[in-house]
């Protein structure tokens, strides 16, 4: 019994120990799943912040670029409010950089850098070492036998310069109301010798354009309204088509509207009075002279066209001739005038022509730079007779890419000389052709070669020619 009783004693102390025992474990087991669930509350709360800042974040980048987009819409508030910029002439400045200018003012510098290797050979003389004509083509220079030429063939002559590189400056304006207006002046290097070939090879810089504008107004120096230069075709030449282009530029009022352009221009008279020696039976070589007398502007009229076949345009001319000299007694005056029609007709995406017809009395001064003079000055009579004058030209271009192109040019003018005022020495016609090709390597640089043969004829008959080989690079800006 006692056995039985010790037995059933010792169960409750099992559990006993058995609890005793294991609570620890429990008590252990429930602190760790306390501690992993709030270390998960603990890591989500992290979370929430977060998700809280990064939202704060996001509204405060919302905020500021609605105020971004509110400034940028007024700004183009107020420049919808700003006078419009003349189309194709956007300023690359957000403010003007001329502040002493109006509101809404643009402005511009253009050019280019040009350089140009001659080789020239004249058969009947040889020029000048200083003649303009070792730059440039000048027809009327082509020496001849008896006229400024020996009659014997020159070598070749070698010349290199940069005096036709050229510089730019312009404004344009746009008033509230929509008035126009602006100005420009364009400058190269083609004035007289500052230097000398040996060392320095220094130029003038002469004046090219100097006008303003205002709306249908212009008034200041630039083409002459009975010229067409977009006709003019390219060239290696500083002109290119010298012998038949009608080429000046001089101070003029103008009033455009559409293709109308009128115009009152500078006169200037040009004049040739030839001097015949019995005794040899010869005439001399007559100078040009000037005549800064005329009373009255030359009155240019002009109409052009244009459109997707390319430009036309005719043109007239009415001008006075006047010699007023006090010292020599001459007072004598005429009237002359011309007419010119020519453009460009665009033939297809690789081919164009240019061209250009002009004819009249008394306007050999827009010829080709001058090639003779205007008229014939009678001394004895002291009357002038207008010099009559047929003048032309035609390039043909083609590009063969969009980066290599050729030009070949005809030109010629023939003038009608009264040889008894003037004698037989004078330029009676002169003619050219020439054919070039271009490369351009990359936008805005350009090389190209040119070969070009030119003939003057006097009124004798004589004639003397004139070849040359130009090659020129050029940036433009």
């Amino acid at each position: 019994m006692n056995r039985n009783i010790l037995k059933t004693a010792r169960r409750p102390l099992a559990a006993a120990l058995f609890v005793a025992l294991v609570a620890p474990g429990m008590a252990f087991a429930e602190t760790t799943k306390e501690k992993a669930l709030e270390a998960r509350v603990a890591d989500l709360e992290r979370q929430v912040q977060l998700l809280l800042s990064t939202q704060q974040q996001q509204q405060g980048a919302i905020a500021q670029t609605q105020s971004e987009v509110v400034q940028v819409r007024s700004a183009q508030a107020e420049r919808v409010a700003a006078p419009a910029v003349p189309a194709g002439k956007q300023p690359i400045q957000i403010t003007t950089i001329t502040p002493g200018a109006a509101p809404g003012t643009t402005f511009k510098v253009g050019g280019f850098i040009k350089a140009d290797f001659l080789a020239t050979r004249t058969g009947d003389g040889q020029l000048a070492d200083d003649a303009t004509g070792r730059s440039l083509y000048l027809p009327g220079q082509t020496p001849v036998h008896g006229a400024g030429g020996s009659g014997k063939a020159s070598d070749v002559d070698y010349n290199a310069h940069a005096k036709f590189s050229r510089f730019n400056l312009g404004v344009d304006n746009v008033a509230e109301n929509g008035d126009k207006a602006g100005a420009f002046v364009e400058m190269d290097f083609f004035g007289n010798s500052l230097g000398n070939q040996t060392a320095t090879n220094t130029y003038g810089v002469t004046l090219r354009h100097a006008y303003m504008y205002w709306n249908k107004w212009l008034a200041g120096q630039t083409w002459s309204n009975f010229m067409d230069a977009a006709s003019i075709p390219e060239a290696a030449d500083f002109v290119g088509p010298t012998d038949g282009v009608v080429f000046v530029r001089q101070a003029q009022i103008r009033y455009t509207n559409g293709g109308l352009s009128v115009a009152l221009e500078n006169p200037e008279t040009t004049t040739l009075t030839g001097a015949y020696n019995p005794v040899t039976g010869k005439w001399n070589v007559p100078a040009v002279a000037n005549s800064d007398r005329g009373s009255v502007p030359d009155l240019t009229v002009r109409y052009g066209w244009k459109g997707d076949w390319g430009t036309f345009g005719v043109a007239g001319l009415v001008r006075q001739l006047k010699l007023d000299n006090q010292a020599t007694g001459a007072d004598a005056s005429k009237v002359g005038g011309g007419v010119t029609v020519g453009g460009k007709w665009l033939m297809g995406d690789a081919d164009t022509l240019h061209y250009q017809l002009t004819g009249g009395e008394g306007i050999s001064r827009y010829i080709g730079l001058g090639i003779t003079a205007d008229g014939g000055y009678d001394a004895l009579r002291d009357e002038i007779d207008p010099t009559g004058v047929i003048a032309g030209y035609v390039g043909w271009r083609h590009a063969f890419t969009p980066k290599l192109r050729t030009n070949l040019i005809y030109a010629r003018s023939d003038y009608d000389n009264d040889a008894s005022i003037t004698g037989d020495l004078v330029t009676k016609s002169v003619q050219s052709i020439r054919g070039n090709i271009f490369y351009t390597p990359m936008p805005k640089v350009d090389v190209g070669a040119e070969l070009m043969y030119g003939v003057r004829e006097i009124e004798n008959g004589k004639k003397g020619d004139i070849s040359r080989v130009q090659f020129t690079t050029k940036y433009s800006f």
